[in-house]
């Protein structure tokens, strides 16, 4: 199993803020388009797109996370019952 470096996180955090800033492009283009009049399918073919995306960006943060919990065991090298249940809970919240 490789190991969850910080370099590992960083580099996680960085692809989660560029992902970000791409969305954050793509709503204001949307804007531009709103105020432009563009019809109603371009809009929502755009918004489409974008919600693809945060999902994308919320499924790199839960893994992030979850290694993150995984692999930070307490001092007899097991994860808790209780960190343990609390991904599972945030991976089905955000499934649904």
């Amino acid at each position: 199993m490789e190991v969850y470096s910080d370099k590992t996180v960083e580099k996680n955090r960085k692809d989660i803020i560029n992902r970000l800033r791409t969305v954050k492009g793509h709503i204001a283009g949307i804007e531009k388009m709103v105020d432009e009049g563009k019809g109603c399918e371009d809009v929502l073919t755009q918004i489409l797109a974008i919600k693809s995306s945060v999902h994308k960006i919320g499924l790199m943060v839960m893994e992030s996370h979850a290694l993150e919990c995984l692999l930070d065991p307490d001092e007899n090298g097991k994860v808790e019952a209780d960190r343990m249940e609390h991904i599972i809970h945030m991976i089905l919240q955000f499934s649904k």
